[in-house]
């Protein structure tokens, strides 16, 4: 597969904001205008693209609308970066509006997680690469509250290189005060000392190129026409895959999520990746975390016999604060004895 790396930001450049899925920023304009305050410390030119701030109910209704801006936003060459301003349910309404042709023909940065996970899937059938990462209202308004946080994503915004080695964050953040608390606004909740990431099986390490989200949205694509088909491209796209997949703010229980893992197993595609790398589930317990991890290796091993492929769990990333900026695409390698995630070439021009 072709792969389409964007230009890395620089001071002054414009980053173009959009609503792919939920319209947010009008319902809690205070958490929005929070993370567009740090993109602009950070000396960048921040646009609001006509969707971004368009009343929740009337974005529902204007899937074309919000893959327009998406479409402009790609064509137009002042503008470097294109981060979604909160996730959502419904992207995938957006997909059938978007230009593939104007999209591979201009590569720049695209991040988000959660429901931004369908226009990753979407970017990386064309071969570009994009982020995994914050939303303007679920992270970058926060960092003020995690600065190490913030020191992460910028860096992985302004200064690729290759070899960067992911570390683990010392404490993690589940979920933020409630948005209506506006004297609450860029807080997290309270901090708990992180428990570390967990090996299920797998030794030696394993390189591959990462491709990944919230397997929740995955869900609802899966085995669709924006999913790869069967065949040769689908082969293509997952053969050596290390593949990263988190939960959403749902807590989708072990149990439904390991029968969402056994449809990528029915699909071919647990046989052919590296590796798997699960993030920190979202409102999970201590024991919720421990059947998820049993759950995930029966489905793995126990119905599919792959027993020696790497399984990586509890990591820094997904609906969980601070969480990696992870770049679709690019190949990584993951050590299972050193416990390890290491980036092997730049990720951005």
């Amino acid at each position: 597969m072709q792969v389409l790396k964007p230009e890395r930001l620089h001071i002054d450049d414009t980053v173009a904001i959009v609503s792919p899925s939920w319209g947010g920023p009008s319902v809690f304009p205070h958490i929005y205008e929070l993370g567009l305050g740090l993109l602009q410390r950070w000396g960048l030119n921040v646009v609001e693209y006509p969707t971004a701030r368009m009343p929740a109910a009337e974005l529902s209704a204007r899937p074309d609308l919000r893959a327009d801006d998406i479409n402009r936003a790609f064509a137009d060459p002042q503008v470097k970066a294109i981060i979604a301003a909160i996730g959502g349910d419904d992207s995938h309404r957006i997909l059938p509006f978007l230009d593939a042709a104007v999209i591979k023909a201009n590569p720049k940065i695209l991040m988000g997680y959660s429901d931004t996970s369908t226009l990753h899937l979407f970017c990386q059938r064309l071969g570009l690469v994009t982020l995994h990462g914050p939303s303007i209202m679920a992270g970058f308004a926060q960092m003020s509250a995690l600065p190490d946080y913030a020191a992460h994503v910028k860096e992985m915004l302004f200064l690729p290189e290759a070899g960067y080695r992911y570390q683990p964050f010392a404490a993690y953040c589940d979920g933020y005060p409630d948005w209506r608390q506006q004297a609450k606004a860029g807080q997290v909740n309270d901090p708990n000392p992180a428990e570390g990431w967990r090996l299920l099986q797998g030794a030696g390490a394993v390189e591959g190129r990462l491709f990944g989200g919230c397997i929740d949205v995955f869900e609802g694509l899966r085995g669709g026409m924006f999913w790869p088909p069967t065949g040769a491209e689908r082969d293509d796209f997952w053969d050596g895959r290390l593949l990263f997949l988190e939960t959403s703010e749902e807590a989708p229980g072990p149990e439904l999520v390991a029968d969402m893992l056994r449809g990528w197993g029915r699909d071919g595609i647990l046989a052919r990746i590296a590796g798997l790398m699960v993030g920190r589930p979202a409102r999970y317990d201590a024991d919720a975390k421990l059947a998820l991890d049993e759950a995930i290796v029966g489905v793995v091993a126990g119905e599919f016999g792959r027993p020696e492929l790497p399984i990586m769990t509890n990591m820094d990333f997904g609906h969980t604060d601070p969480q990696f900026v992870l770049p679709q695409g690019i190949r990584a390698r993951l050590d299972c004895d050193a416990k390890t995630l290491d980036l092997a070439e730049a990720w951005l021009g």
